[in-house]
This record gives structure tokens, C-alpha cells and sequence, in this order.
């Protein structure tokens, strides 16, 4: 169990007992978890929406879903996609984008970019909400935290100083890969063939984000792990909004899945 605090500290705004300083390599086994547990709470907070008499405004069960969302994570996957979406805007070399990224003031590239993030979302949670697939986001959430992993271990940090990701990058080794990719595979088995295709699909995102911000950064940072986990669950919810149709839990195992 060692690191799971420092796994939740990192991930959600739930607090736990600990040093903020303690378990960075160790934390990276739970990033499914975790990132599993925030999408088990928001299909908790949509099933009590959809049990009140409100149930026919899935709209602002959505806007609930999303304020919750950014209030559990602190919105940090956001602020990495903000800065991500500048540095591409307006930097022509590798070391103009890192230096724009780690600027704190937000460009006309990052406001349209989280615009886009917060009407997806929208429109997405709307649909799953309609479609009865809300349970889903447990599986999206666990990819989208659990991939980052594969990312950390598998890039160098791109900034010579220290950075929020470093402490990550630093001691993380094979074997937390391993046990992640393992654990959002796992999760994904539990949502039957369909749940391991969202798998490949969030993994193939990820090597494709680990060969771009390989040649256009150097490496890792903070914000670009949170614009890949932005990137998967975006994807991943997108698909899921336009094919989902129903999902019934069985017992055991799995789930029988209505779709298309």
C-alpha cells in the first residue's frame, strides 16, 4: 500500500494523511486506481442524479458531473492542457515551447483549448447520461491516470530544473509500468471485450503522444502528462457518447453491454 497517499494527494483534492514529498515512484502503481475510484464517485454522483425528479434535465446532471470533476482533480489536468495548447501556438523550437509552458499566465491558445475540453465534456456527459453508459467512466478514468505511467517511465524529464513531474520521472522504473499497464487492463477486462478495446485504443493515444512529445519537447513534464490524460479521457468519452447505448452490470465479473 506504500505511495497510494501519494497518489491520491497527486490525482484528486481528497485529502490524506502524509507528506506531499513522500512515495513519488511508489504512487505511480495506483494511478489506475485512483484514477478508477474518481470515475466510480462520478457514476455515484450521476445515479443519485438520475434517481431524483430531475432525471429528464441529463444537462444539468452533466454540469454537475463536470464542476465536481474539476473541483475533485483541482482542475491540474486542465492547467497542463492550457500550457500545452500555448507552447504549440507559439513556439517554433523546442525550447520556446518549454519556456512557454512553464510561463503562468494564460494565452488566447490555452482559453480556446479548455473551451473546447469544457463543451466536450458537456455534450459528452449529456449523452451518456441520456444512454444509461454513465457507469463507463469508471473504465475511462483508470485509463486515463494509469497511461500516464507508460509515459513516465518511458521519457526523460525535458527541463534541466526541477518541475512537478520530475519527482515522478525520477526512481520510476519497468516494473511500475508493468504493474499499471496490468491494473488498466484489469479494470478494462471487468467491462467485458469492449472494455479491452477502450484499452488499445487509450494505449495507442498514449505511444502516439510519447512519439510527439518526444520530438517536440525532448521528453516529459507536468503538463504534458496532464494534457495526455485530458487527450485519453476526451477520446475515450467522445466514443463513448457516440456509440454508447446501454450498460447492464451483471453478476460476477463482467458486464453485458448494449451497444450501437
Amino acid at each position: 500500500m506504500r505511495g497510494i497517499g501519494t497518489a491520491f494527494r497527486t490525482l484528486t483534492n481528497i485529502p490524506i494523511p502524509g507528506g506531499k514529498g513522500e512515495g513519488f515512484a511508489r504512487s505511480l502503481p495506483w494511478f489506475p486506481v485512483v484514477g478508477g475510484i474518481i470515475g466510480l464517485v462520478l457514476y455515484g454522483l450521476a445515479y443519485l442524479w438520475l434517481s431524483l425528479p430531475t432525471r429528464a434535465w441529463p444537462q444539468g446532471g452533466a454540469l454537475l458531473l463536470i464542476l465536481f470533476e474539476v473541483w475533485l482533480t483541482r482542475g491540474l489536468h486542465l492547467d497542463g492542457l492550457a500550457d500545452w495548447a500555448d507552447s504549440m501556438g507559439g513556439g517554433r523550437d523546442m525550447a520556446k515551447r518549454l519556456n512557454i509552458m512553464k510561463d503562468s499566465h494564460l494565452g488566447s491558445f490555452g482559453v480556446v483549448a479548455l473551451i473546447l475540453a469544457m463543451i466536450t465534456r458537456l455534450v459528452a456527459y449529456d449523452r451518456v447520461l441520456q444512454s444509461g453508459t454513465i457507469v463507463w467512466l469508471i473504465c475511462i478514468f483508470a485509463l486515463s491516470r494509469g497511461l500516464l505511467v507508460p509515459l513516465i517511465t518511458g521519457l526523460p524529464y525535458a527541463r534541466e530544473e526541477r518541475g512537478m513531474g520530475k519527482p515522478f520521472v525520477d526512481g520510476a522504473s519497468s516494473t511500475n509500468n508493468f504493474i499499471a499497464c496490468i491494473l488498466c487492463l484489469a479494470i478494462c477486462m471487468g467491462f467485458g471485450p469492449i472494455g479491452v478495446g477502450a484499452f488499445f485504443i487509450a494505449f495507442v493515444v498514449m505511444r502516439i503522444l510519447k512519439i510527439r512529445y518526444r520530438q517536440s519537447f525532448g521528453g516529459i513534464t507536468g503538463d504534458l502528462l496532464g494534457t495526455a490524460s485530458e487527450a485519453i479521457q476526451l477520446i475515450l468519452v467522445l466514443i463513448l457518447a457516440f456509440g454508447g447505448r446501454s450498460v447492464i452490470p451483471l453478476t460476477g465479473w463482467g458486464w453485458l453491454v448494449g451497444y450501437w
